[in-house]
């Protein structure tokens, strides 16, 4: 086992995870809702960026317990933002929100916009 805890922070500054949960079951999940073409979408966003794995980390996930049929759920971390019902439509917008228009913002203070 090694520990690489200290190059990774010094890498990456914030974390997007999206939740592609696929399971056989009467309540929605995510991969039914578009998580894959969601996934896709912040990939594109951060890579148009040049911020895809430095200083934006993505990462797929499990269940984050906001589950919709409406959308895909994501957690952007260490800034503490959970989102759910988010559509490919919406990363853009999302995304600028939290990094800015250039995803040049990836520190852990909120902007001074959010509610």
């Amino acid at each position: 086992m090694k520990r690489r805890t200290t190059e990774q922070r010094e890498r990456l500054d914030a974390h997007v995870f999206v939740c592609t949960t696929d399971r056989d079951s009467e309540y929605a999940c995510c991969h039914d809702a578009g998580a894959e073409e969601t996934l896709e979408a912040v990939k594109d966003w951060l890579r148009e960026r040049n911020a895809f794995w430095s200083p934006i980390g993505v990462s797929t996930t499990g269940c984050l317990a906001l589950c919709s049929e409406g959308g895909t759920a994501i957690t952007i971390q260490p800034h503490n933002e959970w989102y759910s019902d988010v559509r490919p439509e919406d990363v853009p917008a999302l995304l600028e929100r939290e990094f800015g228009p250039e995803a040049s913002r990836v520190d852990d203070e909120p902007p001074e916009d959010r509610e």
